[in-house]
């Protein structure tokens, strides 16, 4: 009994992760609004890996497979640097909530990886559940049209670095996903990955214009917010993976684009159209289609170790 109740807690805790990063889009987009889109997540990786540093530990680079060190590093900090700017970049609220939205094809790119590059077993399910992914990012990107596909080709041109960075960092997460599968012995470098992130941006940022910082409570609040979301999830994913119920973890983390959405509309005040809330659900569908599809057959799925945000 004291061990089925303490895998329930650490479910819970594992869920509570998947909240967390749920409210990560809203939260990005709040930091850029005060501080920029570069330094304002150079401020929030800082923030985060020192969570990270007093809740998972240390990074211990000794005990980390080469392999590991160097191509999970390149591959962490070329997404975070993908998904933090594409979402400072955005030029509005519904826009940046968008550009969120495309980044949730990782999922469905990582299946089809597993498949293609880690011997990864699956059925038929994957094909509509990759088109259904698909299906709904043009609705999402279409507008209030639905499946419009001048409106998603004007859509897209209004900031194709924004749209560009997110498609980029879906498939290079998807690229972590299965490369980290294979080489990281069960090794977790995720404090050093985020300081190295950090470092990034604050080059970045240093080194070109780096955009005006307002300092003020709203920006504050939002910075706190994001990188406790950020360094907490990933503390409290780690001890729901560990001990808790993967299986429920790993369904669970298919619907964060929907709760997503929902609380990045709340904290960017931007209305969302019916036919982006139909989009938003197919990507989840199609997400979910493409997990069943591998379910009993060999590898385990990559949500239920690499989920990302």
């Amino acid at each position: 009994m004291a061990v089925s109740r303490s895998k329930k807690q650490a479910t819970l805790i594992g869920l509570v992760a998947v909240l967390l990063w749920s409210s990560i889009v809203g939260l990005i987009r709040g930091v850029s609004e005060s501080f920029g889109a570069t330094g304002g997540a150079a401020l929030m990786y800082t923030v985060a890996a020192a969570l990270l540093w007093l809740t998972v530990g240390p990074p211990r680079t000794r005990a980390l497979p080469r392999a590991y060190l160097i191509w999970g590093s390149l591959l962490f900090v070329a997404y975070e640097l993908c998904l933090s700017l594409s979402i400072g970049y955005a030029n509005t609220g519904r826009q940046a909530i968008e550009v969120g939205m495309v980044n949730y094809l990782w999922p469905s790119f990582t299946m089809l990886a597993a498949i293609a590059f880690n011997g990864q077993r699956a059925n038929w399910l994957v094909v509509p559940g990759f088109l259904l992914a698909i299906l709904g990012i043009a609705s999402v990107l279409g507008g209030d049209q639905g499946l419009d596909l001048a409106g998603m080709a004007g859509n897209v041109q209004d900031n194709p670095l924004s749209y560009g960075l997110a498609f980029a960092g879906a498939m290079i997460w998807a690229g972590y996903c299965t490369v980290t599968s294979r080489i990281a012995q069960g090794k977790n470098a995720v404090t050093l990955f985020f300081m190295l992130t950090a470092l990034a941006l604050w080059g970045k940022y240093l080194f070109t214009d780096g955009e005006t910082m307002v300092i003020g409570l709203k920006g504050i609040t939002y910075l706190i917010l994001a990188a406790c979301a950020m360094g907490f999830g990933y503390a409290a994913w780690n001890v729901g993976i560990l001990q808790g119920n993967v299986t429920v973890l790993a369904g669970a983390s298919y619907f964060i684009p929907v709760i997503s959405a929902a609380v990045a509309a709340v904290l960017l005040h931007a209305p969302l159209s019916l036919s982006f809330w139909k989009g938003a659900a197919m990507v989840c569908a199609g997400s979910i289609l493409c997990w069943l599809a591998t379910r009993g057959r060999g590898t385990r799925g990559p949500a239920a170790s690499q989920t990302r945000t």
